[in-house]
């Protein structure tokens, strides 16, 4: 009986066929998108001059911290770090909680212009005042060189406020709300004791959407930001480049040049690394979260 069961369960030939096709065609993919951070990886910790040279491929040549040692030298280093830490927190905070605030309310039925101000937020989403107008904006209010100006201005995404409306209405039943409210809870109370603890999936998705913004944003601060002291890492990281690049500031030999250039080569994949670690050590912890949040955000009801 056993026999019969194991034989009505082989695979067909064609199936064995898409089984080897899907598993190379998964191995290229893995391939393509895992060895140019490899690369990157191995790169930084190799001799500036193998990479120079084209010798890296697979494994470091000649390893080397040469080019971590210049970066952790450079002081303004940990300053980017630390405004950086600070934008991204308290950017994503702030970020979830208007999301959170804004979705709400258009995902529930009682809210009656909610479709004047869904078509507002469409329409922003489309047309915005530019750079000009919302940089007169910023300094009016005063945030021109403050903390605030890489925080506030882009304190809310549309798209995510569409995304997490659509959860709270496709995911989360009506009778919880019937049940709440016969019980005598209030809107405020339904949301804070009922909503978001259901709402961990989205949260934790729209919260890394937030968050890896905030960790990677440049332009910012090119626009809004003026003082050293409140750069954000990427600006940081930038200067550093820069400052390792050839400069004709005094009589140097053709060795001293060249071995400056390796260097400046070998701080490029250098950076790359420190700017790109911490998001991804937090990634694969709301991994599981990213299908469902992809799949939410294709269908905006």
């Amino acid at each position: 009986m056993r026999k019969s069961n194991r034989n009505s369960f082989k695979k067909s030939y064609q199936d064995k066929i898409f089984d080897v096709v899907n598993v190379v065609v998964m191995l290229v993919l893995l391939l393509i998108f895992v060895w140019p951070l490899w690369f990157v990886l191995i790169a930084s910790v190799s001799n500036p001059t193998a990479v120079w040279n084209c010798e890296v491929v697979l494994w470091p040549v000649g390893f080397s911290m040469k080019a971590y040692k210049e970066a952790m030298n450079y002081s303004s280093l940990w300053t980017g770090y630390r405004n950086t830490i600070f934008y991204t927190v308290a950017g994503t905070l702030l970020n979830v909680v208007i999301t959170t605030c804004a979705a709400y309310p258009l995902s529930r039925k009682e809210f009656l212009p909610r479709k004047f101000v869904l078509y507002v937020l469409l329409f922003t989403m489309y047309f915005s005042g530019g750079l000009i107008p919302t940089y007169l904006v910023v300094k009016k209010l005063g945030m021109i060189d403050t903390v605030w100006a890489m925080i506030i201005p882009g304190a809310c995404s549309v798209y995510n406020v569409l995304v997490m409306r659509t959860y709270f209405k496709s995911s989360i039943p009506e009778s919880l709300w019937e049940a709440a409210e016969l019980d005598g809870a209030n809107s405020f109370q339904y949301l804070i004791k009922i909503l978001l603890p259901l709402s961990k999936p989205i949260i934790a998705v729209i919260s890394l959407y937030y968050a890896v913004g905030h960790w990677n944003d440049y332009y910012t601060a090119l626009v809004y930001i003026y003082d050293m002291k409140l750069m954000p890492l990427q600006s940081i990281l930038k200067d550093l480049l820069m400052a390792t690049q050839v400069q004709k500031n005094g009589p140097m030999t053709s060795i001293q040049m060249q071995e400056k250039r390796e260097l400046a080569q070998l701080l490029k994949y250098c950076t790359i690394i420190l700017a790109s670690a911490p998001v991804l050590c937090a990634y694969p912890f709301v991994q599981k979260y990213f299908v469902k949040g992809v799949m939410i955000g294709s269908v905006k009801e």
